[in-house]
Order: structure tokens, then sequence, then C-alpha cells
């Protein structure tokens, strides 16, 4: 009988991850099944214990669900601690082991996939929620000059950063805090893009020999996306990068095999147009 697996979220039609996963598994002949479970509100102990019980071997977990994976698991590593979120779990036997890979996953795409170096650089992430809680260890550890974020609600940018100021140099500010300052690299972690708009940030944080990174995969050249370009930013990326390599990190830790990651990656890219 084939191994199982799956990703849950609500909604969950638009996920990618069963293909990604078929194309890893195909790749490095493993021998497993992997689905898409739409998950019910304020049930996600029931849903996620239903699939464990039936022989489900791990999940990755997606939005809204990732503090109620938090919650269910039995232990959970250092990043998901940290994060105080979870994106993959682990089934084995009584023990439900918890992960998050986001932030690796970001973090190998920026440094490995694009060759956008952080150690000694400037970056910029906007928004302090989940996605930015999971990628300031990540980032920190690459070794950047100053990591700073930038949120509507200055008191949560600031007490995140408080949080994470003994692993480095990182702080918190408000939007308008960042007038006259300039980044090598400017993450956008904010919802803006999904909606169609443009966090309320100066189009002067930006270097033209700099990288602009929306982590909304698949919107093409965002509003975001589109300011960075207008002011000269030469490097523009988008999150389909992340998505895979961190799909790809959660595949190695139920598995023991790392896939290469390239080919999914270029399956899956949508022009930045």
């Amino acid at each position: 009988m084939h191994d199982q697996y799956a990703v849950i979220g609500n909604p969950i039609g638009h996920t990618k991850s069963p293909l990604i996963h078929g194309m890893f598994a195909e790749a490095t002949g493993q021998d497993l099944v992997y689905a898409a479970i739409e998950g019910r509100l304020g049930q996600f102990a029931e849903d996620a214990q239903a699939f464990r019980a039936a022989g489900g071997r791990g999940m990755n977990v997606t939005a809204p669900f990732k503090l109620d994976a938090f919650a269910f698991a039995t232990e959970r590593s250092a990043r998901a601690s940290l994060a105080g979120a979870v994106n993959a779990l682990k089934f084995d036997g009584e023990r439900v082991l918890a992960e998050n890979f986001d932030g690796v996953g970001l973090t190998r795409d920026v440094v490995d996939n694009l060759g956008c170096a952080m150690r000694g650089k400037r970056v910029l992430i906007l928004g302090a929620g989940g996605a930015t809680r999971g990628a300031l260890l990540p980032f920190l550890e690459q070794g950047p000059a100053e990591l700073v974020i930038a949120n509507r609600t200055v008191d949560k940018a600031t007490a995140l950063a408080a949080e994470l100021r003994a692993h480095g140099p990182v702080r918190g500010c408000g939007y308008h805090d960042l007038d006259g300052q300039r980044f090598d690299l400017v993450f956008n972690a904010t919802s803006a893009s999904l909606r169609g708009e443009l966090p309320p940030v100066p189009a002067t944080v930006f270097t033209a020999e700099g990288l602009a990174y929306e982590l909304a995969y698949g919107k093409g050249l965002t509003p975001f996306l589109r300011m960075a370009q207008q002011t000269g930013v030469k490097r523009l990326a988008d999150g389909v990068g992340m998505l895979v390599e961190q799909a790809a990190e959660a595949f190695d830790w139920w598995r023991g095999v790392r896939p290469d990651t390239a080919a999914v990656i270029a399956r899956l890219t949508v022009p930045l147009r």
C-alpha cells in the first residue's frame, strides 16, 4: 500500500502541493500518494486525527490552520516553537512531530537559487505576521548587517524584533520610519498583493542592484513588484521558489531523500509581467 501524505487548508483548491510532491516522488522513486484535504474551520484536530488514523504518515499545513497544527503537535522543533506556527507534521506512533520550513525554504530560494547573499546586507521585511515570524531566524543565521521589520502596527513589529534580538541585529519600525533608508533585499510578507494592493512602503527603500521578493506566488507583476521595477530594481522574484523549497524540506524530513527542485520551480514559474 502506498504511504499517504496530504496538505490541509481552507480553501485548498488552489494548492500546488499534490503536483509538487507527485513530481518529487516520481523523481526520487518514492512510493507515496499525496492528497489535498479541505479542513473544516474549528475542527482541525478532528480532521488531522482522522487522516492519521487512516494511515497518514504526514501532512503539510497551510492557512488558516498553522496555529491549530502547533497546538495539535506533541513535539515541536525549535524553528516551529520560535515561529509559533507549524507548516508540516509527521506522525510517528503516538508522537506528532511539528516543523516550520517556510523560512528555510525562503532562505534557500534567495541564497541558493537566486544567488542573493544576505551576509553583510541590509534586509527589509514588510509585515509582521506568521510569514515574517517564520523567516526571521533563518534570515538572521545568514548574517545580515541589519534586518528591519516594518508594519502598520509598530508595536507588533518592535515586539517581534525584541524576541529575536539575541540572534542578531534586528529591529522593528513603522512604514513612515523607512523614509530615507535603502535596503539590498526587500521582502513583501504582507497580504496586500492578494488583494491587488500596494503596502504603504516608500519607493526609495529599493536599490537598483538589490532584490525585490514577493512572498505571494503566481500573481505575476504585483503592485509591490511593479513599484520595485519602476524604481529600477533589476532582480524581481515571487514566492514560487519558496513554495517548492519548503516542500522539498518537508519531503526530505518525511522520506530521508531531498529531491532536486529546479525542474519543479521551472514548471510552476509564472512570468513576471
